[in-house]
């Protein structure tokens, strides 16, 4: 074909190609134009038969965490518009978190149990030439030791055993100093622990003593909203927080948040690199815009005002509940983890004949569905006062007009077993 003399003959040229049907076999052709606002996704909770409910308990991952606020909604559905390169995305994405929250770095992660896991294999990257390849099979010769103290072991360690390391345990101060050798790569803090002699300062303290880096799990850990960059500025290495709860952001998103150089090596053990232990913890755009999104709403609240809305969410349930035969209500506030006020009822089973236990299940039973926090009628939960005689009501994950369903449904059946 002879070359095009001009421009102007170049394009009348397309323009006869796309009136025939594209610019080649198999061309794309000019997208048809779109008017209006996107419309109303079907309801496929309806359609799949799944039922919805109250979330009267907290931000539970089985009960799919927190419901993201309108903006946040709006950026997701927004960011699922367009294609972009993922690594562009995560990268940028890190850039404007790290500013925002004043640290050095940071990465959006498939939720704060991905971040354990690339966290960890940063460490055991920076510690072990080659260890990225390696992880979690091919362990000979390789440092992978992890100290924490026995009283900070928990069901979430498993995030970490996943890069094949082996957990040091210590429980004094004593224990700590020597537990340090040649293999070692990180040690590990869980916030929320309210057991364990060795505080936050001291932990980081003896750690970078020895240089090695320090990994805090702080999942649940905002409000208060400071949280997000007290850690790190207190000295840890390495920070997570789980984006799907208090932040408000995608359940299946979260933060690792840190030290430049560690975070660079999370990314490289992360998707979309192959070969890594986090190929497999894919985030979509979607919910990497998502995070974000949620990151800039939650800092837009102050954290007096979310106290205030969930005490005034607490009182309009207790006024449905007042009256009843020997219930008394209270306030309670965890002091780490979901440090938010809960609603507390007590009262005397003999009075009235009915456990917490059981009213969690008939409220769970009814319509619609309610779930109140799962530590109803058992001892405690983050050093929350609740007991076998103790209703606990997680206000914080209530949709506007709920706390009025929930309140006349525990009068129902707490005058019901009142006259019983």
């Amino acid at each position: 074909m002879d070359a095009f003399k001009t421009r102007r003959d170049f394009f009348g040229w397309a323009r006869g190609l796309v009136a025939v049907g594209g610019l080649a076999a198999g061309g794309v052709e000019a997208a048809p134009a779109t008017s209006g606002r996107e419309p109303e996704g079907e309801d496929y909770y309806d359609k799949l038969g799944v039922t919805k409910i109250i979330n009267a308990a907290g931000t539970y991952t089985f009960l799919t965490a927190a419901v993201m606020p309108p903006p946040v909604r709006a950026a997701v559905l927004a960011a699922a518009r367009h294609p972009v390169r993922l690594e562009e995305l995560q990268r940028k994405a890190g850039e404007y978190l790290a500013e925002k929250l004043h640290c050095e770095a940071a990465l959006v992660s498939a939720g704060a149990a991905s971040a354990l896991t690339l966290g960890t294999a940063a460490c055991m990257a920076l510690a072990n030439p080659g260890a990225t390849h390696a992880m979690p099979t091919e362990m000979e010769g390789m440092k992978n030791e992890v100290i924490v103290q026995k009283a900070h072991r928990y069901e979430y360690d498993h995030a970490l055993r996943n890069c094949g390391i082996t957990f040091v345990q210590v429980e004094t101060m004593d224990d700590y100093e020597k537990a340090f050798t040649s293999k070692t790569v990180m040690t590990h803090f869980f916030n929320a622990a309210q057991h364990g002699e060795i505080g936050r300062e001291d932990w980081i303290r003896v750690a970078h003593a020895h240089g090695v880096p320090c990994f805090n799990d702080a999942a649940a850990d905002v409000p208060p909203i400071s949280n997000l960059w007290n850690y790190t500025k207190m000295g840890f290495d390495l920070v997570t927080f789980s984006g799907g709860k208090g932040i408000r952001g995608p359940q299946n998103a979260g933060l690792l948040l840190g030290r430049k150089d560690l975070i660079e090596l999370a990314a490289k053990n992360n998707n979309p690199n192959g070969d890594t232990v986090g190929r497999g913890m894919k985030v979509a755009k979607e919910q990497i815009v998502g995070m974000v999104a949620a990151v800039d709403w939650f800092l837009s609240q102050t954290d007096a005002g979310m106290e205030a809305e969930f005490r005034r969410t607490a009182d309009r349930i207790a006024a449905h509940v007042k009256g009843i035969p020997t219930l008394e209500s209270s306030i309670a506030i965890s002091p780490v983890a979901n440090h938010v006020p809960h609603l507390l009822l007590k009262y005397d089973q003999q009075r009235v004949k009915i456990s917490p236990r059981e009213v969690a299940k008939t409220l769970r039973e009814g319509n619609p569905p309610i779930e109140l926090n799962p530590y109803t009628g058992r001892n405690g939960d983050q050093d929350l006062p609740s007991d076998e005689n103790t209703i606990v009501v997680g206000v914080w994950m209530l949709q506007p007009g709920e706390d009025v369903i929930v309140g006349r449904r525990l009068k129902e059946v707490l005058t019901k077993a009142a006259s019983a």
